[in-house]
């Protein structure tokens, strides 16, 4: 999953958000360093709906002009659960690896350091 989709979910997993407000939740979630655009976030949003990871929670008018919600799906939420799990055994396989990095460690995984004949 590519993280401006998983920081998405993420910003609608603790409620419903307007366009705009997935885009600050988003940039907050990432501190700052993921900052979608109103065309790329609208995209993602109906690719999102399409795959009914989201759906449309309500439409208001606000100014004239039409403020749509999107929230999270179940389907979405177990998506999202999944891909958090994934992330967690990823970091954590990284955690351990560096506390063993320069230890003498990895040789007791039947791992080489970087740097060392293997690959970097």
């Amino acid at each position: 999953m590519q993280e401006p989709t998983f920081l998405i979910l993420t910003a609608l997993a603790s409620g419903p958000l307007h366009g705009y407000g997935v885009i600050q939740e988003v940039a907050a979630l990432s501190a700052g360093d993921v900052q979608l655009r109103a065309g790329t976030l609208y995209g993602a949003l109906d690719r999102l709906a399409e795959q009914d990871l989201i759906k449309v929670d309500r439409e208001e008018a606000v100014d004239g002009r039409l403020r749509r919600y999107y929230r999270l799906t179940d389907g979405g939420a177990g998506v999202l659960t999944t891909e958090v799990e994934r992330l967690q055994r990823n970091a954590a396989a990284a955690a351990t690896r560096l506390r063993l990095r320069g230890s003498g460690g990895l040789a007791m995984l039947g791992l080489a350091p970087l740097g060392s004949g293997g690959a970097e």
